[in-house]
């Protein structure tokens, strides 16, 4: 009997687990986050423009076509919108010899000193958040949501296509391939922006 009542009360417990989540990103993404970085750097910078911003200052250098496969754009298009973060002097880009796409871009000391002000004030944010909470809880719910999160990319249509970020969300480890079973999809287009053009089209 029990059981029953159990399995019954299954799909309200997932419901409310998945309202849950979606209201603690948006507070996570549209509240704490963006209110940051409205402090940080006013309306110079888009979010999408900071994701950027934090994937170089964890990869170092990129390369355009790299920088496309991680945002799922054309190259024209990620080289568009490097152009303009250079103009801002928050990227420097050293042209390729032979081939634009191999261009490498870096952070620059402006953007440098921003993300720097801009991971000091999260900390301090987020220590403000989390003070009524154990560490063990906090890990132990972070595993609740890895398991979830690799479940749903498993369950999509094309899972094999998707990239989740990692490296940018500070995670050491890539969840897709390490839960998912799966090669990284930005990893698997990063590699194959490197390759010689002719190679690509085989």
């Amino acid at each position: 009997m029990r059981a029953a009542i159990l399995k019954s009360d299954a799909p309200n417990a997932m419901r409310d687990f998945v309202g849950s989540a979606h209201l603690f990103s948006s507070a996570l993404t549209d509240v704490l986050q963006a209110g940051l970085l409205r402090q940080v750097a006013g309306t110079q910078l888009s979010f999408a423009q900071l994701k950027l911003l934090q994937l170089l200052s964890v990869a170092k250098t990129q390369t355009i076509g790299e920088l496309a496969a991680f945002l799922g754009v054309s190259s024209a298009a990620a080289s568009k919108m490097v152009d303009k973060l250079v103009q801002a002097g928050w990227l420097a880009r050293a042209i390729g010899a032979a081939d634009r796409r191999a261009a490498h871009v870096s952070l620059t000391p402006r953007s440098r000193r921003l993300l720097a002000d801009y991971d000091d004030k999260r900390k301090r944010r987020l220590a403000e958040v989390f003070r009524g909470y154990s560490p063990k809880d906090l890990r132990k719910t972070a595993k609740l949501l890895d398991h979830v999160t690799a479940a749903i990319v498993n369950h999509s249509s094309k899972p094999d296509q998707i990239c989740l970020h990692c490296g940018i969300y500070f995670r050491g480890k890539c969840l897709v391939r390490d839960l998912g079973g799966r090669n990284c999809l930005y990893q698997q287009r990063a590699q194959r922006s490197r390759m010689p053009r002719q190679e690509q089209h085989r």
